[in-house]
């Protein structure tokens, strides 16, 4: 059972058990902690559609500058007429950031902080695939 699964189910457990105010801030914190370590996707040229559907999210809910447009731009013009590709494009522009390595992050589930962070990082990764 890993790590964040535990700290999960022992979060729960004290909240049903009715523990201490200190025994929850101090579990939520390490759970938060966790989140703020989270591996993101890996980004890479299998996933430039996918790359590029999540700088359109991050644009369109302003989590990312119209700068981003320009990469994104850049990024479509090397998927056309690839449809794995562009399946990517529409789970991204979803808000659904999907790696070469299989993990997945979808943004609308996390907290704004996370969001950005995770914008940001694809911003990074994608600005050197084009």
């Amino acid at each position: 059972m890993n790590t964040h699964f535990r700290n999960t189910l022992a979060a729960l457990a004290l909240l049903a058990a009715g523990a201490s105010s200190t025994a929850h801030a101090n579990l939520l914190g390490d759970l938060k902690s966790q989140a703020g370590n989270y591996a993101m996707p890996a980004v890479g040229a299998s996933t430039i559609g996918n790359a590029a559907g999540v700088l359109q999210y991050c644009v369109k809910n302003n989590y990312l500058g119209s700068d981003a447009a320009s990469v994104k731009d850049k990024l479509l013009s090397k998927i056309t007429g690839q449809k794995q590709q562009q399946a990517g494009y529409a789970n991204g522009a979803k808000g659904l950031l999907q790696g070469g390595d299989g993990k997945s992050l979808n943004l609308k589930a996390v907290s704004g902080k996370l969001k950005t962070k995770a914008c940001d990082y694809v911003l990074k990764n994608a600005s050197s695939l084009v």
